[in-house]
């Protein structure tokens, strides 16, 4: 990941008008066919995603100590990947580039067959900076990829769409490959790609689990598939523009991806819901010589790695009926309070007309250590409610769910509002989202 200023995310979700052409989110199934008709997604062996690394980890002790644009170490890392994907029977080629007097790579792979117009593409940078090897930035996005391209191959997998991936070169000298890529495109090329997946930092040694809010049904596909391992999440709030993604976003390419966290700090909040170390870099690491195997944690990395191909199945051998529905959400923590007062989460809902629809989705994520205790409801503007728990579930950690609400007594435009309420004693928790999205 390279260095610029990071944006700030607004709580209100992307509008339909980003809403992906063909795709179709499901929710976390581990049946052979999950919902929307997509089959299920493998397991991706974390030992091979390991051994990945460790290849690339060779490749840098052996050319300098990294694999950097315009170094022998890069072009040994292109020629590795390329040749796994050679032999898993991809068509690839090799884009050639020039930046400060040196020759650059990207690698684009095609697996064969799918709807040549509607493209479904994935990809990491493959460069590491010059201080180091960079496996964690960005060995860990590549090595995932790498596999989830592999585990297509060994599922021969027929999907809708046409799957296609890319490794780009000099991400860390400003986006400089995946820039050229797009802005060689042709634009009917271009529109033809329904969605792209960007993968950069996922295996950060005190790691948080961060998904883009950039399309709505690339974001929802990734928060489904963390809901079903009751793990909570947060949108990436590190900078809209310092990966790959930004220039198939720039020429309005749908995009989303996943993040494990760079040098900024972890809260206490954030160490409450995933552990780690609170008031320590995600990754110490971050452009630096330690960014070596050690510098990976396993967890993360495996739980990435099954998310990339749950997002590659789901996304491209689902139905192809176009998503609706304009998003409005609030990412921020409310925190509440032990056998305590109830709290809200608000959101305000403009642009709409007419009455809230008979088939409102209202999206819940809280975080509790026993949601036995709780009761959450919805508040529409005139102050009607509407419950959705009533201390049900028992011990149970977490509410990451769902509700479908018939509010088409309702308008829809004003504020909205999450009321949570702890009413027994010794368990806490927060509400991590709240977000209701109108077909």
């Amino acid at each position: 990941m390279n260095i610029s200023v990071p944006r700030r995310v607004t709580a209100a979700a992307a509008l339909a008008a980003l809403a992906l052409g063909g795709l179709t989110g499901t929710t976390a199934s581990a049946s052979p066919v999950g919902a929307g008709g997509a089959l299920a997604a493998p397991d991706i062996p974390l030992a091979n995603v390991k051994q990945h690394l460790t290849d690339l980890q060779a490749i840098a002790t052996a050319n300098g100590g990294n694999r950097a644009h315009g170094r022998t170490g890069y072009k040994a890392s292109i020629d590795f990947v390329k040749a796994k994907l050679d032999a898993a029977g991809y068509t690839t080629a090799l884009q050639q580039f020039s930046y400060n007097g040196a020759t650059g790579y990207n690698l684009i792979a095609d697996w064969p067959g799918g709807d040549p117009n509607q493209v479904i593409m994935s990809g990491s940078h493959l460069d590491s900076v010059t201080s180091g090897p960079g496996i964690n930035d960005n060995g860990s996005g590549s090595a995932a990829t790498l596999e989830a391209a592999l585990a297509v191959s060994r599922a021969q997998l027929q999907p809708t769409k046409h799957l296609r991936f890319g490794w780009w070169g000099a991400e860390e000298l400003g986006l400089v490959g995946s820039k050229y890529y797009v802005n060689n495109l042709p634009s009917t090329e271009r529109a033809k790609i329904s969605g792209y997946l960007n993968f950069d930092m996922i295996g950060s040694p005190n790691p948080g689990y961060f998904v883009y809010d950039d399309d709505p049904t690339i974001e929802q596909t990734f928060k489904d598939y963390y809901a079903g391992l009751g793990i909570p999440t947060e949108i990436e709030t590190e900078g809209d523009g310092r990966s790959d993604h930004a220039p198939f976003k720039n020429v309005g390419i749908p995009v989303g991806g996943l993040f494990s966290g760079a040098d900024y700090t972890k809260t206490a909040a954030q160490a409450q819901k995933w552990g780690g170390t609170s008031g320590q870099a995600f990754d110490r690491c971050y452009h630096s010589s330690c960014d070596t195997t050690a510098n990976i944690n396993d967890t993360a990395l495996d739980r990435n790695a099954d998310a990339i191909a749950y997002a590659i199945w789901n996304l491209s051998t689902g139905s192809t009926t176009p998503p609706t529905g304009t998003v409005f959400e609030n990412t921020a923590d409310v925190s509440v309070p032990d056998n305590g007062a109830a709290v809200t989460s608000s959101v305000t809902v403009s642009g709409i007309t007419g009455n809230a629809p008979a088939t409102l989705k209202v999206g819940v994520d809280i975080v509790h250590t026993w949601i036995g205790d709780l009761v959450v409801d919805l508040i529409a503007p005139d102050g009607s409610v509407y419950n959705l728990h009533n201390r049900t579930g028992s011990g149970t950690d977490n509410i990451v769910q769902t509700y479908t609400v018939n509010a088409s007594t309702e308008v829809a435009n004003g504020v909205w509002k999450l009321r949570v309420q702890d009413k027994a004693s010794a368990d806490t928790g927060y509400i991590n989202g709240f977000k209701l999205t109108f077909p």
